[in-house]
């Protein structure tokens, strides 16, 4: 199984972007998918998760509620992630994730910078 990230660039506060995660292979049972960001000399955190398909089962950081979308495409198994009113603080290396009964997948990470 491979996940490529995509997607991430310069951008300026206030803009937006689009990322996505190419998966391939046979994943048996997606637990979940999501959205990871990660800053130099800090830990990885969650950006936005989906582990099932009904609102209750979609889940976002508070810093990015009302401005991120996540988003998936089982026939094309792809992630997104909508990005609108970008901060500088959304600055990072973004990572999409994949998880199965046994299993973490990770993409490679894609890099977004916001400009003040």
């Amino acid at each position: 199984v491979q996940l490529q990230a995509f997607g991430g660039g310069l951008v300026q506060t206030g803009g937006s972007l689009r990322l996505s995660c190419a998966t391939s292979g046979r994943i048996s049972k997606v637990y979940s998918v999501g959205w990871f960001r990660q800053t130099p000399g800090k830990q990885r955190e969650m950006v936005a998760i989906i582990t099932d398909d009904t609102a209750e089962g979609t889940h976002y950081a508070d810093d990015v509620k009302g401005r991120f979308t996540i988003a998936r495409d089982i026939a094309d198994q792809t992630i997104y992630l909508q990005m609108n009113n970008l901060k500088p603080d959304d600055t990072a290396t973004y990572f999409c994730r994949v998880t199965d009964v046994a299993n973490v997948y990770w993409g490679q990470g894609t890099l977004v910078t916001v400009s003040s």
